[in-house]
């Protein structure tokens, strides 16, 4: 860490990390009011995940006219050309949003930041990065998002492969041809369903090396004209509006009533309107008791495998994507949303290997050993997913003044007040992180709704004359706590998934976004702000 300033000059009021709609938001709602902000960001443009995101077939999968900053000059005239827009359709929103709010300006790309230390004397954050400077400020917000750090799982003999291996989240930039080509995916997580699509099409031959089957979802695609767009745009202030008021921050929610509480017929018809409509509706718009009631779980879970397997031709692929009995109650995972993910295994070109029953043994020069076979592969795709929620954050190499890293900190279990800040840690504020909505919410909404009171936060102190500020031990040990019991009275403990963080070995089993919902989220937050920020420790 480079010489500590002793003063409370600092080279800017804010720094954040993470140039994706959160520290975008950050940087615009900050500066109109007055801070001197920079942003900087690992990659060389604007978009966060956006950035990164850029595999064959990757897209959103929340419709787009909720996946997008809600203010008005923004969306009249922004188009997107499908109900789920491509990633390259989301770049060119940034640079619309760009040429609205002029943020490159105060973006730093290409850089990493790789430190942080608090100077006690002049309560300023002094910043490293991986430029060799260091950028000193008076408040430090993180927002790296819950996918920015790629989980490359250790095995054997990885870095012999002499074909093309590239993971999701670091995919190249100017793509990869993969046509005629021998392709292996590890992996079929939302990445591995997407790619999965695409080289189906492409490839000479395609091996799918299946751990879990994905619960997946029929996406429902369409394409958008501009008299489309133009419909869609009168409701959405009133979609906009709603998002507040929604579990997961969209324009619906849950159905009022339990799978349980009605008949067999209405809750028949009630699966068909769902699944017809597709999209996470059928995930976050079902039966309110079908992620806690496990029996309830299992009447949604039946409908979705016996509409799943009319579009599998052969019985053992049948068991094998949609097996009879669940591999864990629905929705406990995160679903992602398919066009025709289930056709592709028909394809005499397609090849699904358990590794459940075969497990991967190794990578050699030329392809994967499972079971014992070994798999001849030019491209080898790893869709092994991130290390989630928390992972972006804990690979900086933030300090806090009792002298431990915040990876050190949260090594035995996440600790925070508010899903935003931890003791010790000054000043700093993570959004978008764990015990938050984060995972369980929309991102653009989180972005604004979680990204507004913590500028409300910024100026609040700053108007009280506040130097310093960070949470009480008992405040974070309340919010974990409630945290817990919260996701105890679900289903969620039952699947071994990246909202627990049962995907990285050695981290501990624990919900890692906020499970109470986003208007829960946000009254619990408001009440803290309302009351002077109980739970705060504010020193003038």
């Amino acid at each position: 860490m480079s010489q500590q300033k002793r003063n409370d000059k600092a080279d800017f009021d804010v720094i954040v990390v993470g140039a994706g709609f959160a520290g975008l938001y950050q940087l615009h709602q900050l500066r109109k009011r007055g801070y001197s902000v920079r942003v900087v960001e690992a990659g060389n443009d604007i978009g966060g995940i956006w950035y990164w995101n850029c595999y064959p077939g990757a897209r959103v999968d929340t419709t787009g006219s909720i996946y997008q900053y809600s203010a008005p000059e923004l969306w009249k005239d922004w188009d997107y050309s499908e109900k789920y827009p491509q990633w390259d359709e989301v770049r060119r929103y940034f640079e619309y949003v760009d040429s609205k709010w002029d943020l490159r300006k105060d973006c730093q790309f290409g850089t990493r930041v790789t430190g942080a230390t608090f100077d006690e004397e002049g309560n300023v954050w002094d910043v490293d990065t991986s430029d060799g400077k260091s950028t000193s400020c008076r408040w430090l917000i993180l927002c790296t998002g819950f996918a920015a750090k790629p989980n490359i799982p250790e095995i054997p003999g990885l870095k012999n492969f002499k074909g093309e291996a590239h993971h999701t989240g670091l995919w190249p930039q100017n793509g990869l041809d993969l046509r005629g080509k021998r392709v292996g995916v590890i992996g079929t997580g939302a990445s591995a369903v997407q790619v999965i699509q695409e080289a189906s099409k492409e490839a000479a031959h395609l091996v799918v090396f299946q751990r879990t089957p994905n619960l997946t979802i029929p996406m429902r695609q369409e394409k958008l004209s501009k008299e489309d767009n133009q419909v869609l745009k009168e409701t959405y202030p009133e979609s906009f509006n709603r998002r507040q008021e929604t579990f997961a921050g969209f324009d619906f929610d849950f159905l009022p009533k339990g799978a349980l509480e009605v008949s067999d017929r209405e809750r028949s018809d009630t699966y068909e309107r769902l699944w017809q409509a597709g999209g996470f509706t059928w995930w976050l718009g079902t039966f309110n008791d079908v992620l806690f009631n496990k029996e309830a779980n299992d009447t949604q879970y039946a409908y979705w495998r016996d509409q799943t397997r009319k579009r599998i031709k052969d019985p053992i692929l049948q068991e094998k994507l949609a097996p009879m009995v669940a591999p864990h109650p629905f929705g406990v995972k995160r679903p992602c949303l398919e066009q025709w993910y289930y056709e592709c295994f028909n394809q005499d070109n397609v090849e699904l290997v358990d590794v459940s029953k075969t497990p991967i043994e190794l990578v050699t020069e030329n392809g994967v050993v499972a079971g014992g076979s070994e798999y001849k592969l030019d491209v080898l795709v790893l869709a092994t997913g991130f290390d989630a929620v928390s992972g972006g954050l804990t690979s900086i190499e933030v300090v806090g003044t009792d002298g431990r890293t915040l990876r050190e900190r949260w090594a035995n279990g996440i600790s925070s007040h508010l899903g935003m800040t931890v003791d010790n840690f000054p000043n700093m504020l993570f959004l978008y992180g764990p015990q938050s909505p984060s995972g369980f919410c929309n991102g653009p909404t989180c972005a604004e709704l979680q990204g507004d009171w913590a500028v409300r936060f910024i100026e609040d102190m700053d108007k009280n004359g506040t130097r310093r500020v960070e949470p009480t031990p008992e405040a974070m040990a309340a919010w974990r706590e409630n945290a817990i019991s919260i996701i105890n009275a679900t289903l969620f403990p039952l699947a071994k998934s990246w909202y627990m963080g049962a995907n990285i070995p050695g981290k501990p089993i624990e919900i890692l976004p906020y499970p109470g919902g986003l208007p829960d989220y946000l009254r619990r937050a408001n009440e803290v702000a309302a009351n002077g920020y109980t739970g705060f420790v504010q020193a003038v």
